[in-house]
């Protein structure tokens, strides 16, 4: 039995450290000025994630073998690892990106035997990288985590603010309530939950350039970073009434297009699906304020892992015949019923039940098998608006991405200060020219923005 003090690990929790689905979320700050070791050792110990029990604690497992955190004293020195030499002469993102993908495919670097969490230092390229198992919580809560420590460049004493969350599919303000649309949710939400049970046993989407598939998380890994600017995506969603994110979806659509027309023009019929897997936040005030209050007094409550998923198909196009303006359309009126649906929910609650009555082996089982019958994923992090810094020392990107999963790309986004950076991470030996991948999202964008401009 367990000591007194531990507290057993969530159902989610408990699958993230299951072989198939063991994840470990890497978020990339970079610095504007030279970093000091000893202040980031003040600042970390200072900090609010030393507060937070999970981050004090280990994970042990007891004679029946269920997962528990048990409080222990943090040895700093243990946490840092101090990389003092350039990692290669390819620039900056070139290496931090290099380095990013040797990380991904180390699930196992991160030892039990201390709190699963790392700082990595790499200090020729002014960068720190957060290494944190998932199991400790998702991308919302460890964002919160993250920017309590963090000020305004402008305002030293004021804690960052974050844009509303209003645009993401699970946040958006219902359509009135009235019969015709409960019954639109109902139909939408059975169409969708079969979908996603079908994905589970055996539907797969087509085999095309970017297909991964069991065993794939553990091939070699490459990175590439897409920019984009925040300015852009909201001149490109006032062309249909959109929001941010069916404007990411259409870029991702659009340049997913483009990239099998490149690779293989002959590879797929036009119109064929391809389906992304989305992560969505499912706490009604993801704010950054409410997540460091509920740290502060331990609740609890919705600190974690807090996060549905829902399948978004994308179809491809070839790109001679296509306008990108309607993958817009299209991105806008898929999430738009999304949104109606409960299929997030739905995916929570089923594998909270799969967890807590056929064990997390099963559990870990089903979500490796809808990660192999599908084609991406996707996540997406709201950012500060401004700029920020840490210890004094001015942020000047943050990116995030996690270690490797059976798909051949993965990406995720995050904004900071009019800029939204989206890791593509690819397996190598599929995708191997993942820069170029990140080119045609890049264009795919301001294609969309110049066709905007000129109706304008």
């Amino acid at each position: 039995m367990g000591e007194s003090g531990d507290e057993a690990l969530t159902p989610a929790g408990r699958l993230f450290l299951q072989e198939e689905t063991k994840q470990v979320i890497h978020c990339v700050i970079g610095l504007k000025n030279p970093i000091d070791v000893e202040s980031v050792k003040s600042e970390v110990r200072k900090s609010t994630m030393l507060q937070h029990p999970r981050f004090t604690s280990l994970m042990v497992r007891d004679q029946r073998g269920v997962e528990h955190w048990r409080p222990t004293q943090v040895e700093m020195d243990r946490h840092l690892r101090v990389i003092e030499e350039a990692l290669g002469e390819e620039g900056d993102e070139r290496a931090i990106n290099g380095y990013l993908a040797e990380l991904s495919i180390d699930c196992d670097g991160l030892s039990m035997d201390k709190p699963l969490w790392e700082i990595h230092l790499l200090m020729a390229h002014n960068c720190l990288i957060f290494r944190i198992h998932h199991a400790l919580g998702d991308g919302i809560s460890l964002m919160s985590l993250f920017l309590a420590s963090c000020r305004k460049l402008n305002h030293p004493q004021a804690l960052p603010t974050i844009a509303s969350s209003a645009s993401t599919p699970s946040n958006t303000s219902n359509p009135p309530f009235n019969f015709w649309n409960l019954l639109l949710t109902l139909f939408f939400s059975f169409l969708f939950v079969l979908d996603f049970i079908l994905r589970c046993l055996w539907v797969r989407d087509p085999k095309s350039s970017i297909t991964g598939g069991a065993g794939v998380q553990l091939w070699p890994r490459k990175i590439a970073t897409a920019s984009f600017s925040l300015q852009d995506m909201k001149t490109v969603k006032t062309a249909v009434n959109a929001t941010i994110n069916d404007v990411l979806f259409a870029v991702i659509s659009c340049g997913i297009s483009r990239y099998l027309d490149f690779r293989a023009p002959n590879g797929l019929r036009d119109g064929a699906r391809l389906t992304g897997l989305a992560m969505v936040n499912l706490r009604k005030q993801p704010g950054l304020q409410e997540l460091s209050n509920l740290m502060k007094s331990n609740s609890g409550a919705r600190w974690g892992n807090k996060f549905g998923m829902i399948l978004l198909p994308i179809y491809y196009h070839r790109s001679n015949f296509s306008d990108p303006l309607e993958y817009l359309k299209r991105a806008k009126a898929t999430i738009d019923r999304k949104k109606r649906t409960l299929e997030a929910s739905f995916s929570y609650k089923i594998g909270d039940f799969v967890m807590s009555t056929l064990g997390p082996k099963f559990a870990g089982l089903l979500n490796y098998r809808i990660l192999c019958h599908t084609t991406f994923t996707i996540s997406n992090v709201v950012g500060p608006q401004e700029e920020i810094m840490i210890g004094g020392n001015p942020i000047t990107f943050l990116r995030a991405n996690n270690s490797a999963l059976p798909h051949a790309l993965v990406l995720n986004m995050v904004s900071y200060a009019g800029r939204a950076d989206m890791q593509v991470q690819v397996a190598k030996d599929i995708i191997p020219d993942p820069e170029f991948l990140a080119k045609c999202f890049e264009d795919a964008l301001l294609e969309m923005k110049e066709q905007v401009t000129a109706k304008i």
